[in-house]
């Protein structure tokens, strides 16, 4: 049973039982009504508790059953809350550890409440682009009145149980390590014959001049929801619970829910939601493969890569020993992750304490043979075979038996930097996103020969890193680089067409990206991308790029690291200002192509490189290179820019219907450099069966 029913003298026991969190999934929503019922049922039973097994009272709604039938399936949870407030016997919820969404909603339908300290209690469900559906606009304004409750709805960010100890929320908040169970029985039978019963719907919200205040959140709200309406919803439901009769609130609270289901907004985050949970899932891998122990890393290279990546290891409590060939780049490196954390204290997100305690974990060397013990190897090195090679014949020699060993190659052959040890069911691609302290995204890459258990350790250890790991084959530029070729190479042809850098930029930025692809490649260093098209030029001749590209490389103008590339950069500030003579040398390329300038709108500059980043997603799908679709939207959700309110490219391309992204595709395949435009086989089968790539 989900739901477990036990008697205890005058007092009945329910028991959710629904692991992890007790989600209030159908079978568990019965159990419990069927629970009540029989409590009502038994003349000895005098009372009623509501507890929850394991680490949680209750999470809320089960995430299992979202978007299914079940979910709104009889009883709903509406039902469970509505038989538990009109109960004749006094139900008291016995809350612990976790305390969220429907789980919350269900403790405020009932009597009493009791809990125990450091239980995290929250209505997040803004995080999913909802509001709380079940009564929690309404009910938690009457017990911790209008302001604290609108903060916590509009934000969805837990607040510990002894903090609202004062409030109408509890009837009493036990001693740390109390035995919650028996003090909410003896609670029970102390309120056992006290009538009439409490309900929350019956008070008042008491708050005055509220219009004032409804209408200063409004604004605040507003200003920074950004593209979001749920969080202004949550505002306008809550103030339903002032300026409405509970009943009427209630229903103008489940309008609102339902509205906010449907917008692409609000199914953009569920989206990412289950993308996050579903991309460490590997089919082949099962949940029970053996991990191997990760107690000490090392890293080689202390550039600005490698001394974020230590910095990974550093804050999850691994001890790092960090590799150079030369003392001065260590030292450099060594000093450079200080002074990050310095930053980092200054800003008050870290103590002191806990900075001199992540540098005593940081060991720095020239010699391989003091890196021989650690559990697993970060190469963080530049982006050449050659020089990558060099790197692991000599940490074939060098490292332990079972030490994983890792690239973090961006675009390489990882099955060719396998093929330079004894050793390639040890080698791996953990490519990790610059700043590789603050992305959250790691691209896995697992090679021909990848043990399963090194794949595993590597989806383990993301999680310790708090990164969002998603796995990829092995292919020039793997999931996120490959895909963002296509977009840069649209972006270089709009410049040869008509556009400047700024408006492409500013385009996409409006369209919802962090950053357009020419501020991108000034932060990540223009010259990055001349390395990757001259090796190009080799490998595929096939492939045409725009030239304005080497041209700024060849005028010296690598980008911020340099005070120039696309734009001209000042001392202290990261603004991009347009620079003339690049505006110029881009109008003269244009010219020397015989190309005559023309107006190019914005739609078709989002366009062009968002679908173009679609059709190489479409073939990374059809050839195995991501699992699934969702996984390709969580790269670009986590370590590109991509907006979070449009579900990443592939849930995007999806909204607008494939159909729609084709013949977009077929207008332009009819222009400069069509040959770009090759749709996808994927992408074509599935605009044909009316489908998505999610469905």
């Amino acid at each position: 049973m989900t739901a477990e029913y036990q008697v205890h003298g005058a007092v009945a026991v329910i028991t959710l039982n629904n692991p992890p969190v007790n989600g209030l999934g159908l079978a568990t929503r019965t159990a419990a009504v069927q629970g009540i019922q029989q409590a009502l049922a038994d003349a000895a039973v005098k009372a009623i508790v509501i507890t929850g097994a394991g680490k949680a009272f209750s999470g809320g709604a089960d995430i299992k059953e979202f978007n299914s039938p079940k979910a709104l399936a009889e009883p709903s949870l509406h039902t469970l809350i509505a038989t538990v407030e009109n109960s004749t016997k006094p139900v008291v919820a016995a809350i612990h550890t976790v305390c969220m969404g429907g789980g919350l909603e269900l403790a405020l339908g009932c009597h009493y409440r009791v809990a125990l300290p450091g239980a995290q209690i929250a209505l997040p469900e803004v995080k999913l682009g909802l509001l709380p559906g079940a009564g929690g606009t309404q009910r938690l304004p009457r017990v911790l009145g209008l302001e604290m409750a609108l903060n916590m709805i509009v934000s969805g960010t837990p607040v510990a149980s002894e903090k609202l100890a004062g409030t109408a929320l509890f009837d009493a908040v036990y001693e740390a390590g109390s035995d919650l169970l028996a003090q909410a029985i003896a609670f029970a039978d102390k309120v056992a014959d006290a009538r009439p019963l409490p309900k929350v719907r019956e008070r008042k919200v008491d708050y005055p001049n509220h219009e004032a205040f409804l209408q200063f959140s409004r604004n605040t709200v507003k200003a920074m929801a950004g593209p979001f309406p749920a969080p202004l919803e949550c505002v306008e439901t809550v103030a339903a619970s002032v300026t409405r009769k509970f009943e009427d609130g209630l229903k103008f609270e489940r309008e609102r829910f339902l509205h906010l289901m449907q917008t692409t907004e609000s199914k953009a985050l569920r989206h990412a939601f289950f993308a996050e949970r579903v991309a460490s899932k590997v089919p082949d891998v099962p949940a029970d493969t053996p991990v191997r122990s990760i107690k000490q890393a090392a890293v080689i290279g202390a550039g600005t890569m490698g001394g974020g990546i230590a910095m990974n290891f550093l804050n999850a409590g691994i001890p790092v020993v960090l590799l150079e060939t030369r003392q001065e780049a260590l030292d450099k490196g060594m000093a450079t992750i200080r002074k990050n954390y310095d930053n980092t204290v200054k800003k008050g997100k870290l103590t002191a304490e806990k900075l001199e305690q992540r540098m005593a974990l940081l060991t720095g060397t020239l010699a391989y043979a003091d890196i021989a013990q650690a559990d697993i190897v970060v190469e963080a090195v530049f982006e050449d075979m050659g020089v990558k090679e060099t790197v692991f014949r000599q940490l074939d020699s060098v490292m332990k038996p079972g030490a994983i060993l890792a690239s973090n190659t961006s675009t390489l052959d990882l099955n060719r930097i396998a093929s330079f040890t004894s050793r390639p069911q040890d080698v791996i691609g953990l490519h990790f996103f610059s700043p590789a302290n603050v992305m959250k995204l790691l691209e896995i890459v697992r090679g021909a020969q990848t043990g399963k258990d090194v794949l595993a350790t590597a989806l383990a250890l993301a999680k310790k890193l708090k990164k969002t790991g998603v796995v990829s084959g092995v292919c020039d530029g793997f999931i996120g680089n490959r895909m963002i070729e296509q977009y840069s190479r649209q972006a270089g042809f709009l410049l040869d067409e008509g556009a400047l850098p700024e408006q492409v930029d500013q385009a996409i930025e409006k369209f919802g990206f962090a950053m357009g692809p020419f501020r991108m490649g000034d932060l990540a260093g223009n010259d990055i991308g001349w390395a990757i098209r001259k090796r190009r030029a080799i490998e595929s001749p096939e492939i045409t790029y725009s030239r304005s590209a080497d041209l700024l490389c060849e005028m010296g103008r690598f980008g911020q690291k340099t005070g120039g590339g696309w734009y001209d950069y000042k001392a202290g500030d990261r603004k991009a200002y347009p620079n003339e003579q690049v505006n110029a040398m881009i109008v003269q390329h244009s010219a020397q192509l015989g190309i005559t300038r023309r107006q190019i709108s914005d739609q078709e500059i989002v366009e062009r490189l968002v679908y173009s980043m679609v059709n190489e997603a479409a073939h990374i799908l059809e050839e195995g290179i991501a699992l699934r679709a969702s996984d390709i939207d969580m790269v670009y959700l986590t370590g590109y820019g991509f907006p979070l309110f449009r579900g990443g490219p592939m849930f995007y391309a999806d909204t607008v219907g494939l159909a729609n992204v084709l013949a977009a595709m077929a207008q332009y395949a009819r222009g400069y450099q069509g040959s770009a435009w090759q749709p996808a086989p994927l992408l074509v089968k599935l605009a044909g069966e009316g489908k998505g790539f999610n469905s």
